[in-house]
Formats: structure tokens, sequence, C-alpha cells
């Protein structure tokens, strides 16, 4: 089987992530900038003199398909590096898993966990 890890993660540690993932053979990702809307509930920010609340934080989202002999160390990898100090912190994330029901390559012949 085949499972879509999605990690909603702070983008000050898209860079670490990315790089923890590839030390444990995790390449292929897709990563989008997201807005996002939590217990956080905002900051108040300053731009020009004025004082303006934003309710929406930048948040940074992964997308990874992974075989399940790679789930289990892919989650890990991501939760343990993605929380910021020991305990971690409200904002840090959320990493949700999806399966799959098939993969299909378009630039080859490739299906199922054989295109992951």
């Amino acid at each position: 089987m085949m499972k879509l890890v999605i990690a909603i993660i702070q983008p000050t540690r898209l860079s670490a992530v990315r790089e923890a993932l590839e030390k444990i053979n995790v390449t292929r990702m897709t990563v989008t900038d997201a807005l996002g809307y939590g217990r956080q509930k905002g900051r108040t920010e300053t731009y020009r003199g004025h004082e303006y609340k934003t309710n929406m934080l930048r948040k940074v989202e992964l997308e990874i398909a992974v075989n399940d002999d790679f789930l289990d160390r892919a989650i890990q990898c991501i939760q343990d590096v993605a929380r910021i100090g020991p305990e971690g912190t409200i904002g840090d994330g959320k990493i949700i898993v999806l399966p799959i029901e098939e993969t299909l390559q378009i630039g080859g012949d490739a299906t199922g966990p054989e295109a992951v």
C-alpha cells in the first residue's frame, strides 16, 4: 500500500525537514505555500507605522507519497525536525496521512509502489 503524507509546518522549518527526509531516502515531495488559521489566532503586525491584525498565518504544506515501509520513519522524521523546542509549541503544524489507491507515472510506464 501507499500513503499520502500531508505535513503543514512552519516555513522556517522547511529546509531542515527536507534535509532530514533526504537522509532517510524520502526525496520526492511537493511543497506549497499555505495560509492557515488555528489555535494561534493570528498575530498583530506593524506596516508603515500602522498596526494591523492578521488572522491567517503563513505555513508550508508538504505532500509526500510514500510506500508503507517508509511511512513510520517519514512521520517520525517530520515530527522530530518540524517541532520547535523539546515539547513543541502551538503552531508547529499538523501531519495528515491518507491512503493512495493508485499511482501512475506520467513520463513512464511505472504504476503502484514503483511510481512513488
